[in-house]
């Protein structure tokens, strides 16, 4: 059971509509199953926002409210509420929500969290419609609710007697809104837990207009900007005589910091955007990469006067270790680089602002500009796009309050749209960071762990409530900032893709240090948790689910039996409320290492759509190993180094390992997927390497520590 405190008002907004059908407005994120039929089955609603709609036909349509980002919940999350509702899922269609905070909650896509903050929401409002419809047969029949059943939007009672969905709803609409509504034993499942293709596939395959960059809207401009080329400088005067004379373009208009072209067409755009002449002043000597690297490591030996962990007497530990072994690692700037560069409509008017695009964000994108214009928030809207990847980029609104600063002065409606080599040297990075762990070794055991961490614009570089923490009964854990003007953004899980790296790759010297199996020296530090955690120590990560993953790891891996020639890493790590372990193997080809498979244990809840929870784990992998391999992004005097593909090594097709994904079987709630399987991949190519090579690594990219031709 699950009890709601909606009232009729708040959470179902009943409304009667056109032939018979009705209207259950809810809050929920969800999306857009096919646009066939959608025109017909939505011309004689009465609203169109936060809404299950049942038709007279018995057709339901689901609006979206959260942004598609390709983490699928255009299918996923319509799913969860058809599963409640019972009804066929051939007979759904789903259809994107603008932002309306009225009707719909937490519209963002971020932190892998939509499906498992949404879950239970969208179970009780397809629960609570089929109780609706429920109840409103049974007064029709004369009988009680509890004598009707229903399959697959058809409502039978004792008698036989059957009723559909699209033919009651009309009296539904009259029926009290239930407080109290059953929701179905996961056992029962009939929808959720089976392969559903994405609702979207046939409009992405057959180029419908879907995307930010697909948009368009009469008499609207194309914008490209030209901003500074390092870092820290600013504007100090420009000439745009030729650019003024290059066909198609309207006009040059100066805005904040930058330029911007407007012209018909993206193509002329940027070829004035070429032509432009700029002259810009500052000092951004302080914005290279080497610089940034002294500063940090100068922070890696200052003790902090407010540690983020501190339980024990490390210092003692210490003090009395037959050995201490330290290890630093360094980990890039990296940029996002989604395959759709940033872009973003706009139409800034005297007294409104119409906004569409591909956002993460779109609530905290419409107060930015609601701010930047002096606009009442009820003045702009915010229409979502579905967006050709994200990783974070688009959880900030840079671009989104450019447009509307140029719509606005220009007076025009404007696309602005990101080159490549736009969105590669004037984006937000992930953060470079750096990592300093030591461990104290007495009697062959670990006494005490210590961890300082440092970046560039961040408030906290560890996560002092993750594993090890809990594991050890001396350990210590502190965090430096070193400020730059080099903009940065969370970068697909923030913070914990390079540090799960350098933590786990330390891990597995440690256990070759004192002699354990590297699984084996990762279970028992779980048994210690377990131990402290009986004794009163707090952490986040619960101890069975971890060693679960790492034992089903080993398994079907084959760990520490892998055939001649094969050799092996192992890694596993917790984030994003998911437990992941995976194990790469490696072989030696031409003196050089090459991944040749990755396993990957999950355990993220009950699994929705297993096709799609798939193909998610095994992109974050990929994602993981391409970044680590060949990841490599640097500054010189505030000016990125690479601005496009050419200078930005990616993973290649043919460099792609075996990737096999195991679930652990479960009936909790869904946790996170998009980010989890990224952060562990990183130690256990790492380790493999190690292994295969005797060398260890301690910074991406490995291709460039190894040496590697093409690297």
């Amino acid at each position: 059971m699950n009890t709601t405190t909606y009232n009729r008002r708040s959470f179902f907004k009943v409304s009667a509509v056109a032939g018979g059908g009705i209207l259950f407005g809810f809050n929920m994120l969800t999306a857009q199953k096919t646009e066939a039929g959608v025109a017909e089955v939505l011309a004689d609603a009465n609203q169109i926002n936060g809404y299950i709609q049942i038709d007279s036909k018995g057709i339901v349509t689901i609006m979206s409210a959260n942004p598609e980002v390709g983490q699928n919940v255009k299918t996923s999350m319509p799913m969860i509420v058809a599963e409640e509702l019972d009804v066929a899922w051939k007979n759904v269609i789903v259809k994107q929500a603008p932002l309306d905070t009225k009707n719909f909650v937490r519209q963002v896509a971020g932190g892998s969290q939509s499906l498992r903050f949404s879950w239970k929401a969208l179970r009780t409002a397809g629960a609570t419609a089929r109780q609706m419809l429920i109840n409103a047969a049974a007064q029709k029949w004369g009988i009680s609710p509890s004598e009707c059943t229903t399959n697959e939007g058809v409502i039978r009672n004792s008698k036989g007697q059957t009723v559909t969905y699209g033919e009651i709803a009309a009296e539904a609409v009259k029926m009290e809104v239930p407080k109290d509504v059953p929701l179905k034993n996961p056992k029962d499942f009939k929808i959720i837990g089976k392969n559903t293709t994405n609702v979207d596939i046939k409009a992405i395959t057959t180029g419908k207009p879907l995307f930010g960059l697909d948009y368009k809207r009469e008499g609207m401009l194309y914008a490209v900007a030209l901003r500074p080329p390092a870092f820290g400088q600013t504007l100090a005067s420009f000439d745009d005589k030729e650019t003024r004379k290059v066909n198609g373009v309207k006009d040059v208009i100066k805005f904040g910091n930058k330029i911007a072209v407007l012209a018909t067409s993206t193509w002329a755009a940027i070829k004035g955007q070429k032509a432009l002449k700029a002259t810009w002043t500052g000092d951004t000597k302080a914005e290279s990469t080497e610089e940034h690297d002294k500063k940090m490591l100068a922070f890696l030996d200052t003790p902090s006067s407010a540690p983020k962990r501190n339980d024990g007497d490390v210092k003692t530990a210490f003090a009395n270790a037959d050995k201490v072994l330290e290890r630093t690692f360094h980990g890039p700037f990296m940029p996002h680089n989604s395959m759709e560069p940033m872009n973003f409509f706009a139409n800034v008017t005297a007294d409104k602002a119409e906004l569409v695009g591909p956002t993460q964000r779109p609530e905290e994108t419409r107060k930015q500009v609601a701010t930047l214009l002096g606009m009442k928030e009820d003045q702009v809207s915010v229409e979502m796009t579905r967006i050709g990847g994200g990783f974070g980029r688009r959880l900030m609104w840079d671009f989104a309050l450019e447009a509307a600063e140029i719509s606005k002065l220009a007076k025009k409606p404007v696309q602005l749209v990101f080159t490549r080599e736009d969105d590669m040297t004037a984006g937000l990075y992930r953060p470079a960071t750096k990592y300093k762990f030591r461990v104290a070794i007495k009697d062959k055991k670990v006494t005490a762990y210590h961890l300082t961490g440092t970046g560039i614009n961040g408030q906290n570089f560890v996560r002092e409530t993750f594993f090890p923490a809990g594991a050890f009964e001396n350990l210590l854990m502190e965090s430096h900032n070193v400020e730059s003007k080099i903009t940065t953004a969370p970068w697909r899980a923030p913070i914990t893709n390079f540090l799960a790296f350098a933590e786990q790759a330390f891990f597995d010297e440690v256990a070759r240090e004192i002699g354990a199996d590297p699984v084996q020296f990762r279970l028992d530090l779980f048994e210690q948790a377990r131990v402290n955690a009986q004794k009163g120590m707090k952490f986040d990560y619960d101890v069975d689910k971890s060693i679960g993953v790492i034992k089903l790891a080993a398994e079907k891996s084959n760990w520490g039996k892998a055939e001649k020639g094969v050799y092996q890493g192992f890694s596993a790590y917790y984030s994003h409320n998911t437990y992941v372990a995976e194990v790469a193997e490696v072989v030696m080809q031409n003196n050089q290492p090459v991944i040749k498979r990755i396993v990957c244990a999950i355990d993220c809840g009950i699994v929705v759509n297993p096709v799609a929870a798939i193909n998610q784990s095994e992109g974050g992998v990929i994602d993981g190993i391409g970044h680590a391999m060949f990841g490599d992004f640097s500054f010189v005097d505030g000016k990125p180094q690479a601005n496009n593909f050419n200078k930005f090594r990616l993973i290649r097709m043919s460099e792609v390992p075996k990737v096999e994904i195991h679930f652990v079987p479960s009936l909790n709630d869904p946790t996170g997927l998009g980010e989890p399987t990224l952060p562990p991949v990183g130690a256990a190519i790492a380790n493999a390497i190690f292994a295969a090579t005797g060398k260890r690594l301690y910074s991406f990219p490995f291709a460039k520590e190894l040496g590697m031709q093409g690297s």
